[in-house]
């Protein structure tokens, strides 16, 4: 399920950046600004949630970078197998 959320996440900022660019039609515009919400919530949610983010088995820079892309759908399955 995790995996399915990750893809939407993906895809939300795929249509936000082609919202930004124009290739999307003036209805469909709003993405960039949703996407650009959601990313800006999961760079403060490394701040909030660092405690988990720094747990994950790889490095620190790909925990950081995979929780600014995916958020709690990277660092709750971590922060689970913790308790």
């Amino acid at each position: 399920m995790f995996l399915f959320f990750k893809f939407c996440c993906l895809a939300l900022y795929a249509a936000g950046l082609a919202s930004v660019l124009g290739i999307l039609p003036a209805p469909l515009g709003i993405l960039g600004p949703i996407a650009a919400f959601v990313l800006a919530a999961h760079v403060l949610e490394v701040a909030v949630m660092f405690k988990h983010v720094r747990r994950y088995k790889g490095s620190l820079a790909m925990s950081i970078f995979l929780t600014v892309l995916f958020g709690f759908l990277h660092w709750k399955p971590i922060a689970d197998g913790a308790a």
